[in-house]
């Protein structure tokens, strides 16, 4: 094969980024935004040792998971890798992830995986946004999403993942910006002002908080945009500008300041009242985190008032919504802004079996408080890059009764579990939950008991 050449092509496999997968002369072809079962005309864009990328050039007939897209964006923006085919096929494609994981990295075979927990809602459930700001090669502002494995913004006015009132804000600030000529960051010269815009909403509440991204210290026409924003009839309670001056193309800085209204925003969570700062990590599901919780609830629950290490706690969502029924509660967090927010957290919810302590995760031994191996459990929600391998022998030490592992990436997952497993852990359960619809990620959640 040869780039640009146009070859026939049957869809067998899509992976977890959404890409359709076939062979053609013993070589492997992938074709982004296709189906399993599609029959393609497919023209070749790039060439590998191994591989070739194509392009979809003819659908010659579709699969029957295939569907038409409802945004006018994708694929071009980086956000969803699923609008093309049905929610029904999305779910198959990211349970068929996890299992493939567990298998390839961490060399499982005998265990059941569990059916996935699906979301009611595709659309409008994230809680949190992160928008860029740029201006394209006219000179425009433009301000959306980057694209996938990029960072070109795709313009965008309208993503279907995010409340509606983010659309509405987003379109306030750009008409300040052009009506007041307020400049615009550019990553390449590290010049200009405004570099994004970050949103936070309250589902039950309804509360908003907005926040400026800025390469200074302050902004020109503070009061017009607060005023302007106020005028919109949202339930916006809090305004911050981050102070991000470095070159860099992490999002955010590390000072906050609060330019107007509330210091934190307030969520309901398992019946639970929770305030949440600029900083703070929420789920971005709530809907979906409330089955996630009363899953690792219910698969805990023949236990009678264990003792729980809830690592990686953050403000302290998973431990507080399992205290009821625990003895004990110890959360872990190196964040200090987040054990605070926390502790504030069990006090306001007339909490009194739990503690939050500010410590590297990592370091657990030397500040575990609870001692009863015997009816202890311990719960990790590390980031994507999975658990170092000095809290792993630290949890080994512990030796809980039952560990439950909560990952959004099953290739560390996978290769977390291996190392587990090998010194003396057994898996009782394996559950998908589909966190993120439209997308590429997938939550898991683990069930891990030592050996009898």
């Amino acid at each position: 094969m040869k780039k640009n050449d146009v070859i026939n092509l049957k869809i067998n496999d899509v992976n977890i980024e959404g890409v359709g997968i076939g062979r053609h002369e013993n070589m492997v072809v992938f074709v982004p935004s296709a189906a399993i079962g599609d029959n393609l005309r497919v023209k070749i864009i790039k060439l590998s040792k191994n591989y070739v990328v194509g392009k979809i050039e003819e659908i010659l007939s579709s699969s029957p998971d295939r569907i038409s897209s409802d945004c006018n964006y994708y694929p071009k923006c980086g956000g969803c890798s699923f609008r093309h085919i049905s929610y029904e096929a999305e779910l198959r494609i990211k349970s068929n992830h996890v299992l493939g994981c567990l298998e390839r990295i961490g060399g499982f075979k005998a265990f059941k995986l569990e059916p996935i927990i699906s979301s009611k809602r595709i659309n409008f459930y994230r809680n949190k946004s992160q928008i860029p700001l740029g201006r394209n090669s006219s000179g425009e502002l433009i301000c959306g999403f980057f694209g996938g494995h990029s960072h070109r913004i795709v313009d965008c006015s309208n993503c279907l993942l995010h409340p509606k009132e983010f659309n509405k804000i987003v379109d306030a600030i750009k008409w300040w910006i052009k009506e007041l000529n307020i400049s615009i960051y550019d990553e390449q010269s590290h010049s200009g002002l405004l570099r994004h815009i970050y949103l936070r909403y309250a589902e039950i509440t309804g509360e908003i908080m907005v926040c400026l991204v800025v390469n200074g210290e302050s902004i020109p026409f503070e009061k017009e945009l607060v005023n302007y924003l106020r005028k919109l009839s949202l339930n916006i309670v809090s305004i911050y500008l981050n102070i991000n001056t470095k070159k860099t193309n992490v999002i955010l800085g590390k000072e906050f300041k609060l330019i107007w209204g509330k210091e934190k925003i307030t969520d309901f969570l398992c019946d639970l009242k929770f305030e949440i700062s600029p900083r703070s990590f929420y789920q971005v599901n709530r809907s979906q985190a409330e089955k996630l919780y009363m899953t690792i609830k219910e698969n805990i629950a023949f236990l009678e008032n264990p003792e729980i290490l809830d690592l990686y706690c953050g403000i302290g969502t998973i431990g507080l919504s399992l205290s009821k029924s625990a003895h004990k509660v110890l959360g872990v967090e190196i964040i200090k802004e987040a054990v605070e927010d926390a502790n504030k957290n069990a006090f306001s919810n007339k909490i009194t079996n739990s503690e939050f302590i500010c410590c590297d995760v990592s370091e657990l031994e030397d500040k575990m408080l609870i001692n009863d191996a015997s009816n202890r459990v311990i719960i990790i929600d590390p980031p994507r890059k999975g658990c170092t391998l000095t809290l792993i022998e630290n949890i080994i030490k512990i030796r809980p009764k039952v560990l439950v592992y909560v990952s959004c990436n099953p290739a560390t997952l996978a290769r977390d579990l291996k190392i587990f497993c090998q010194k003396g852990f057994e898996i009782q359960k394996v559950i998908p939950v589909d966190m993120f619809p439209r997308t590429c990620h997938v939550e898991t959640i683990l069930l891990l008991s030592r050996e009898s």
